[in-house]
């Protein structure tokens, strides 16, 4: 019977050439440079968040666990669990909770570096809360250099906020540290593009290979003393090889070769490429811009913490205490424009139980030191002074007089 090329190779006569060194070869490799995603919203959002899993990861630990941080308003020392702005924070909008505003504030800033809230005023007197998509939102820079207003675009329609004596803060701007600009902040997620590009080229790379197991990869030599291949049989080989080796279905199936031709091998194998060691030391570089722990991602050899619970402890005290307190500074130095006093807007860590254990050792060891007053140990471990006990003690002092 013969295989494809054997029928081939029947259809034409060869003759003799004195030549014997000549070569004719059929490539099945294409070098390309490398190609990278862009660096856009759209495209963090699109390649990042959206496909690759230790990115979806990564980013749920930070915001979930960002979200789930009660706050506490500390109000000249004095810590309250009620105040209206917990209750425009607890219910921004009638769509909108307090946990999925700060998941939405959270996504914007490792997708954008941004986080934008408009502060809506009703009829009423009550403010609400929106966020706003960020690659919707533009800075309005003046002749100053600073910013005056904020462009809000949506498809063809343009909306331009400004700032009035009624509500002298319509945007609250939140946005990492930016080394290169005024106006925006720098993503986590920009800084890990190159290493989710490497990750999700070598998922892609993972399912070509197993949906092409058999295709060959390389050149298929045809050495012949009798003349070289013409163009009609060059086409129909390689759209033979194609048909025949290429696809899960023909995975296995051997190669026959006849006809002077000869199969030469040009691509590294996946022993040779050892995408596996490439796809985790990808992952790693992922987990460190968003600073979570390897250990926490469940990626494979990273032991580098005494246990899972050490991890946790770092990735609070490295990466959610830091944004929190920044987040709620920001909120505090805006929403005071609407919302009158000094008050001050505080995480509450003391009810998380991931850091629970560090802490109560802290307040002990603070606790037993004789040479601080009361009142400087509670400043150590951040309670307001015991304006109880002083007074106290000065209604004792008068007594003993």
């Amino acid at each position: 019977m013969g295989n494809v090329f054997d029928r081939l190779f029947r259809q034409r006569a060869i003759s003799p050439v004195e030549h014997k060194s000549a070569h004719s070869f059929i490539s099945m490799i294409d070098g390309q440079s490398a190609s990278w995603s862009g660096r856009s919203y759209a495209s963090f959002a699109q390649h990042g968040l959206m496909k690759n899993p230790v990115v979806h990861r990564a980013m749920s630990l930070v915001t979930q666990n960002a979200a789930r941080v009660p706050l506490m308003v500390d109000d000249h020392g004095e810590r309250l669990a009620t105040h209206p702005v917990l209750d425009l924070i607890a219910c921004p909008n009638p769509d909108l909770s307090g946990p999925e505003l700060m998941e939405t504030i959270f996504y914007h800033l490792q997708l954008s570096g941004n986080a934008f809230l408009e502060l809506l005023q009703f009829e009423d007197g009550k403010f609400h809360l929106y966020p706003l998509r960020p690659d919707r939102v533009i800075p309005v820079v003046g002749e100053d250099g600073w910013i005056k207003a904020y462009d809000y675009n949506v498809g063809h329609k343009k909306r331009r906020i400004v700032p009035t004596k009624r509500n002298p803060t319509p945007i609250i701007h939140l946005r990492n540290f930016h080394p290169t600009n005024d106006h925006s902040g720098l993503p986590p997620i920009a800084a890990a593009m190159d290493a989710v590009d490497t990750h999700n080229k070598a998922c892609e790379w993972h399912k070509s290979l197993l949906d092409n197991a058999a295709r060959p990869s390389g050149a298929l030599i045809y050495s012949a003393e009798a003349g070289n291949l013409t163009k009609e049989q060059f086409d129909r080989l390689k759209s033979e090889l194609n048909d025949s080796f290429q696809g899960a279905a023909n995975a296995g199936r051997p190669m026959v070769l006849e006809g002077g031709l000869d199969w030469k091998a040009l691509s590294m194998s996946p022993r040779d490429m050892d995408f596996i060691e490439t796809k985790n030391s990808a992952a790693r570089d992922i987990a460190m811009a968003f600073g979570v722990p390897p250990m926490l991602l469940c990626l494979a050899g990273d032991n580098t913490y005494a246990n899972y619970r050490e991890a946790n402890r770092a990735f609070w005290r490295q990466t959610i205490i830091p944004q929190m307190v920044k987040t709620c500074a920001t909120l505090t130095r805006c929403l005071k424009t609407v919302i009158h006093g000094n008050w001050t807007l505080v995480p509450n860590f003391e009810s998380i139980e991931s850091i629970a254990d560090e802490r109560l050792a802290n307040w002990a060891s603070i606790d037993v030191l004789n040479i601080l007053t009361e009142d400087e140990k509670r400043e150590l471990i951040g309670l307001p002074k015991n304006t109880f006990n002083n007074t106290s003690s000065d209604n004792l002092g008068q007594r003993e007089e």
